[in-house]
């Protein structure tokens, strides 16, 4: 079965195994386990910020990030199919007490986010305290946010005093496709997530990035939520082997993609990195008949089709899940 339902699918490489096996470990809730602390300095550094901290998910990690920006009774500003906004279960709202308002595509529309940002107004209106972006942004099929929009925006934000979070989830797939430096991300935004388990290929993990107050207010955040997880080197020992290995390869999902893209009739010139996003008003009957041809598909939308690319997916792969898929279509 060629699974393309989710770069999450991933099983950790013999090589990352190993790895895992070896860590050295300690009790993180102590800060005390050094593979840990090398993963931690490692992220902050790729991104320019002074201090990063490990957590389990990527959800964690954005509700730790958006929550050390926005507080209780503030709003931040999001794209509406955003994952904080659409895929978080509420868990900003249900942990943190924020709101959330959101513009209509484009994925980072300026003129929107300049319309929707509320100052502080007295008692009567919600403040924005924080825009967030997601680059690149799944439900818009992989897209990369063009370097220039996110400088726009940081330009904004810094002249209504406003914060940007960046939801990295796959900021390396951005990184890789356009060859922006991850510093030049880490400037855009006051603080960010990002994810190990999707492209990288880790069987868990992610991080979040930013300033040493703002890491040291999550890590007391990561403990109440119940995310202090002690001898974790073991899950950390596999980022540092994606983060050594698998970074660059990521520009092979990227051709698998587009090969799969044209397989479903979509433009291959669209798609930025490892999603394809498509529509069809058989959906559900569609992944249904991939899957008893042998090709794994997902559905993110009554008629929304969504293939994803990965470090499981060989050439091999990728050509026959093609056939198939156009076969299909």
């Amino acid at each position: 079965m060629i699974d393309l339902r989710s770069d999450t699918v991933t099983a950790p490489t013999a090589a990352m195994r190993q790895a895992m096996a070896t860590a050295e470990v300690g009790d993180d809730v102590y800060g005390e386990d050094p593979t840990v602390r090398r993963l931690e300095e490692r992220v902050a550094a790729l991104f320019g910020h002074q201090a990063a901290l490990f957590t389990p998910t990527g959800s964690m990690a954005n509700v730790l990030a958006v929550r050390t920006l926005v507080g209780p009774g503030q709003e931040v500003l999001c794209e509406e199919s955003a994952h904080i906004a659409r895929a978080e279960l509420g868990a900003h709202a249900a942990y943190t007490g924020i709101t959330m308002r959101t513009w209509h595509g484009p994925h980072l529309d300026l003129t929107a986010i300049e319309r929707l940002f509320a100052p502080a107004m007295g008692p009567f209106f919600v403040p924005t305290a924080a825009i967030s972006v997601e680059n690149t942004h799944n439900f818009g099929g992989g897209t990369v946010l063009p370097t220039a929009d996110l400088r726009s925006l940081r330009t904004y934000a810094d002249a209504v005093g406003c914060a940007v979070h960046l939801d990295g989830a796959r900021i390396w797939n951005a990184h890789v496709a356009t060859g922006t430096p991850l510093t030049e991300y880490g400037n855009i935004a006051d603080v960010l997530a990002v994810c190990l388990s999707k492209g990288l290929g880790a069987p868990a993990g992610s991080l979040v990035v930013g300033s040493a107050e703002a890491i040291a207010e999550s890590r007391v955040w990561r403990k109440r939520m119940g995310g202090g997880m002690r001898q974790v080197g073991v899950l950390a020992a596999a980022g540092l082997h994606a983060l050594d290995h698998h970074l660059e390869r990521l520009a092979d999902d990227h051709a698998h993609a587009r090969l799969l893209a044209e397989a479903v009739g979509v433009d291959p010139a669209s798609v930025d990195t490892n999603i394809v996003v498509w529509q069809r008003e058989d959906a559900a009957e569609f992944v249904a008949a991939a899957a008893g041809e042998g090709v794994r598909v997902a559905t993110v939308g009554p008629r929304t089709l969504r293939l994803v690319t990965h470090l499981d997916i060989s050439d091999a792969d990728a050509a026959r899940a093609a056939a198939v898929l156009a076969a299909l279509n």
